[in-house]
């Protein structure tokens, strides 16, 4: 790696896949082009996420996604930040007898993200996705009645499994910095990592770039997202995101909550 680029930022690498090494040390390249001091200063104080889980995302392998789905930026607790798009490190069950987990209501993306996902495959009624009506599903999958998973985990590995590269428009947390001004830090790695995939795949074979929330949708102006199909909505922390007719139509044939 570049002089450029702090050991602790290159290290980091060692969490993605193979396939992904050359086109993430370029993006780093490029980050550090735009702004010699960016990476350094990020070493330099503290950030999230912790553990050099910074390229988490990057798990999959670049021939396997077929979806890349770009959050705003990490959870801004350390127990929660894991790398990788509103994946909350500190939830372990998604249930409890009373509906959702208490993690997960904390985790506003995730809790939203779940109500939608129950919304998009009949469980749930849209104007109905709380109280009684959560609970009944609940004592289900406690029952064993449920064809449903049990923890976030899971979730995560159905995710990935469908192809999806669970992105932030900022890699990083800073309780000192606005998301907005790393997202726009992280701009150049991000256009790296879209223009890899485009170059990589047949025109009929291109990842669907799926854009949350404001910072998010900043991206639609390199010119690389017009090369991707795109679907965009606001961001799940958004109450209206439960209703969204976009987001329902795509990931409700997918059955995210189902195990298997």
């Amino acid at each position: 790696m570049p002089h450029s680029i702090p050991d602790q930022i290159g290290e980091a690498l060692g969490l993605a896949h193979p396939s992904w090494h050359s086109i993430l040390q370029d993006a780093l390249r490029e980050v550090a082009a735009a702004d010699p001091a960016y990476l350094p200063s990020l070493v330099s104080a503290a950030y999230l996420p912790t553990g050099g889980r910074l390229f988490a995302a990057f798990r999959i392998p670049l021939d396997a996604v077929r979806y890349v789905l770009v959050g705003e930026g990490p959870y801004p607790r350390e127990a929660s930040a894991t790398g990788v798009c509103f994946m909350d490190g500190a939830v372990r069950s998604l249930w409890s007898e009373k509906g959702l987990s208490k993690q997960v209501n904390r985790a506003t993306s995730l809790r939203n993200f779940m109500k939608m996902l129950l919304v998009a495959d009949g469980t749930l009624s849209v104007d109905a996705t709380s109280g009684a009506a959560l609970e009944e599903v609940a004592r289900r999958v406690a029952a064993g009645t449920s064809p449903y998973i049990r923890d976030l985990s899971e979730l995560q590995d159905n995710l990935v499994g469908r192809g999806f590269l669970l992105l932030n428009a900022t890699l990083v947390f800073r309780h000192d910095v606005p998301p907005v001004r790393d997202a726009r830090a992280w701009r150049p790695f991000l256009r790296i990592v879209l223009e890899a995939l485009a170059a990589r795949r047949a025109s009929d074979q291109l990842p669907l770039l799926v854009l949350w929330g404001k910072i998010a949708e900043q991206l639609a102006g390199l010119e690389v997202t017009s090369r991707l199909p795109s679907v965009r909505s606001e961001h799940p922390y958004n109450l209206s995101f439960i209703s969204n007719a976009a987001m329902r139509e795509l990931f409700g044939p997918m059955r995210l909550l189902q195990k298997g």
